[in-house]
């Protein structure tokens, strides 16, 4: 090799190294500076965490750019993010935090972090952010103005905190603001009419505030403009003209606000729109037939909002029409009319809810061909006619309250998983393709007019079954002993027909059991103590049939531990209670927090049924359709149960309704009953009680109603103002009770004399003992739902589906 080829070389492996060095000197992060380390352990140190994991924060490593959601600059070694999203800091900002030392930090991301606290006014330092999510936490206090400081950002998310106070004018000024999310707080006040300044802004996020006053017409400034979510405030007024500019727009949820006014006539200018929400509102006018034009459309929530006229779609060509459209609900408005056939022409339809209308005549055949229909609700309108056996392969049918009368059976196995057909004309026995329906969770068929038996063959399909509602037809015979695989069944309602026999020993293995209502048939049967082992009963409903035979062993009411409200009035039993019959009944004891607070059986999220229940409270029947979580009721009444009232219902300090009357239970009213201080109603009439009426029982707040009508009582009647706010009949048929001038405005006889007086009066009673009862109980089971006055089973499609900061 010459030698002007060997320096030829020689210069190119130079250049070569000379380029590796280089580039190794650019991309190699430098360690981080000494004060960013110290203000990062500061920081650390502000909380109460032991260590980061998997990259301990402690002073043995030295380089903190490698410490876990820690990202520095390659070039400076100075922190430019700091990551420590869902990790566990517990504490709160210090006004002087370390963290704003970090100057040129662009990305602060501390969301799921449980911090508490305010978010301090020094965040306004940090002059080179870009990115703030500090979502999810336990903020309060106010937004600090000083964020307006913070030109350089693109990204604000302080959403699911309790943020209070006024939305801060000083946003207004960040022009390169791109996402912005305050959701799910407490914040009040106008929408700050400076968020039209937002020039660069795709997405607005205010949802789930208490928020007031008109969208400022400013919004209509922001373009770019892709997502508008604030529902759930108490924005009224009308939608600003100069949303028509917003043509970008992809998501609209102004869902549960005030909004009065009607729609913009011509919405098809919003040509990318996909998700339109705007139920629980006030807009009026009728069906907005320019929205379904719009080619991307998917979902449209018009729910719960004041529409009116029938329902049109027009322009409905594959290339005009919204082929996209997945969910369609515009239940409880006022709708009219037909059910339109093209509504069969948005193929791609998953969901349709058009309950709470008055829509009328058949369901159009053309339903059957949306071949990816799941979802169907019709309930609540004028609709007739027969059903379509199509309907079958859908997974939710829901066509409560109208007028159908007949349905046409399956030719193939269903895959229906919820079928309600409450409250309709349907007749004839019952349908025997239900026994085939292997995936049936949820079946209604309550009010109609349905006949014979209970067929053996539903046990084929009851497997599933978590709900059975057969209210209030005309069914008769025996209920089958169907129940022995039935371990997923939580709701048996067979009340108000002709069923006669004993109840089925397989309930037994209906472990998952929660009510049982049995109400207004002919079943002959003595109490059934076997049901104590179930350890979800909440509910148990005998009312009004032929059950008999004595109460007085002491293991009839054993179990029961999650028993909340049980109803055997108006039957035959006999006997006397045990004096701790009541003492195992730990659901009418204690109130837990986790309690569900109603009984509702979810189905694919938004299925509901809610069982109702008729009681006899101030001597008439009422019937409730639901009841708070934290409801107890005991009703005995009509019974022939004789001897003391058990001293243990003094141990159900959760009772909330208790009705003895109309049984010959003797000797005095305990006194111990006034340990019941959630009780409401206390009905002891028609009994053969005497003594004196307990004054204690006037100081329980809650008592606003007592009978203690047609007994043997005697003695002054209490003068607190829970007494002397009941009816006189309440005391009635107490020949020697006095004292009821007041009460019932009538002039009695002279009060007793001194000597007589003391002849009247009792011993002094002991109440009850509770720290002696507390060992006799061990610890409670709570499961499942939670019920309420019985009786009326309703099943309801909601279609409000919980809200997310990303959603509505």
């Amino acid at each position: 090799m010459t030698g002007s080829h060997c320096y030829c070389f020689s210069g190119i492996i130079s250049i070569f190294f000379s380029l590796i060095i280089h580039t190794l000197s650019s991309t190699t992060p430098h360690f981080c500076l000494h004060h960013q380390r110290e203000a990062l352990l500061e920081f650390r140190d502000e909380f109460p965490i032991d260590e980061l994991d998997p990259n301990p924060w402690n002073k043995n490593t030295t380089d903190c750019c490698l410490w876990k959601g820690v990202m520095c600059d390659d070039r400076s070694g100075q922190v430019i993010s700091l990551n420590l999203a869902d990790t566990s800091l517990n504490g709160s900002f210090k006004t002087n935090s370390s963290l704003f030392r970090l100057q040129y930090l662009r990305h602060l991301k501390l969301s799921y972090c449980n911090i508490q606290g305010e978010i301090p006014s020094s965040l306004g330092n940090l002059s080179r952010l870009t990115v703030i999510d500090l979502s999810h936490n336990n903020l309060v206090g106010e937004i600090p103005a000083s964020i307006g400081n913070l030109k350089r950002l693109r990204h604000v998310e302080l959403g699911a905190n309790t943020l209070i106070g006024a939305i801060p004018s000083s946003l207004g000024i960040l022009n390169q603001l791109r996402y912005l999310s305050l959701a799910a707080n407490e914040l009040t006040g106008e929408i700050p009419s400076s968020l039209g300044n937002l020039s660069s802004l795709l997405e607005l996020r205010l949802s789930i505030n208490h928020l007031v006053g008109q969208v400022p017409a400013s919004i209509g400034n922001l373009n770019d403009l892709q997502v508008i979510s604030l529902g759930q405030n108490t924005l009224n007024g009308t939608i600003p003209t100069s949303f028509a500019n917003l043509t970008k727009l992809y998501h609209i949820s102004l869902r549960s606000n005030n909004f009065t006014s009607t729609l913009p006539f011509n919405m098809s200018g919003f040509h990318n729109l996909e998700h339109f929400d705007v139920a629980a509102n006030s807009f009026l006018g009728s069906f907005p037939k320019s929205l379904f034009t719009i080619p991307s459309l998917q979902v449209v929530y018009l729910d719960d909002n004041q529409f009116t006229g029938p329902i049109e779609f027009v322009n409905t060509s594959k290339s005009s029409s919204s082929p996209k459209l997945e969910i369609l609900s515009l239940s409880s408005n006022i709708f009219i009319g037909l059910v339109p056939e093209s509504i069969s022409n948005f193929l791609n339809l998953g969901e349709i809810n058009l309950c709470e209308n008055n829509f009328n005549g058949p369901i159009p055949r053309s339903i059957s061909k949306l071949v990816n229909l799941h979802d169907l609700n019709l309930a609540n309108n004028n609709l007739k006619g027969q059903v379509s056996a199509s309907l079958w392969r859908l997974t939710t049918v829901t066509l409560s309250n109208n007028f159908f009368s007949s349905f046409e059976n399956p030719s193939e196995e269903t895959v229906i998983q919820a079928l309600d057909l409450n409250s309709n004309s349907f007749q004839g026995p019952f349908p025997h393709w239900v026994c085939n329906a292997k995936g049936l969770s949820f079946l209604d068929l309550s009010n109609n007019l349905f006949n014979g038996s209970i067929p053996l063959c539903l046990k084929n399909s009851i497997v599933s079954f978590s709900d059975l509602i057969l209210r209030n037809n005309s069914f008769s015979g025996p209920l089958p002993d169907i129940f022995a695989s039935a371990t997923e069944l939580r709701s048996l309602d067979v009340s108000r027909n002709h069923l006669e026999g004993n109840l089925p020993k397989s309930l037994m293995n209906c472990k998952s059991l929660q009510l049982v209502n049995m109400e207004s048939n002919s079943i002959k049967d003595v109490f059934p103590t076997w049901l104590g082992s179930l350890p979800s009963l909440h509910v148990l409903i005998l009312r009004s049939n032929e059950f008999h035979g004595t109460l007085h062993h002491h293991h009839v009411f054993v179990g029961f531990q999650s028993l909340r409200i049980i109803d055997i009035s108006r039957n035959d039993f006999t006997g006397t209670l045990p004096p701790h019959c009541f003492s195992s009944w730990r659901g009418m004891t204690i109130l837990r927090e986790e309690d569900d607070p109603y009984m509702a059986d979810i189905i694919n999220d938004s299925v509901f049924y809610r069982n109702s229940m008729v009681m006899v409270i101030k001597g008439v029947e009422l019937s409730f359709e639901r009841i708070q979580q934290d409801f107890r009721a005991i009703d005995f009444s009509g019974n022939r149960i004789y001897g003391e009232i058990p001293e243990s219902l003094s141990f159900l300090k959760e009772l909330h309704l208790l009705n003895l009357s109309g049984n010959a239970f003797t000797s005095h009213i305990p006194r111990s009953l006034a340990n019941l201080t959630k009780l409401e109603t206390l009905d002891l009439s028609r009994n053969k009680l005497s003594g004196q009426i307990p004054r204690d029982l006037g100081e329980l707040s809650s008592l606003s109603y007592m009978n203690f009508s047609s007994n043997l009582l005697r003695g002054p009647v209490p003068g607190s103002t829970q007494f002397q706010r009941q009816n006189c009949s309440s005391f009635s048929d107490n020949d020697r009770l006095f004292g009821l001038e007041e009460i019932c405005g009538k002039i009695q006889v002279s009060p007793p004399t001194s000597q007589q007086h003391e002849q009247l009066s009792e011993p002094e009673e002991q109440l009850f003992n509770w720290g002696a009862a507390a060992i006799a109980y061990g610890p409670g089971v709570f499961c499942g739902l939670v019920i309420g006055h019985i009786f009326t089973s309703h099943y309801h499609k909601s279609w409000s589906k919980k809200n997310t900061i990303k959603g509505r």
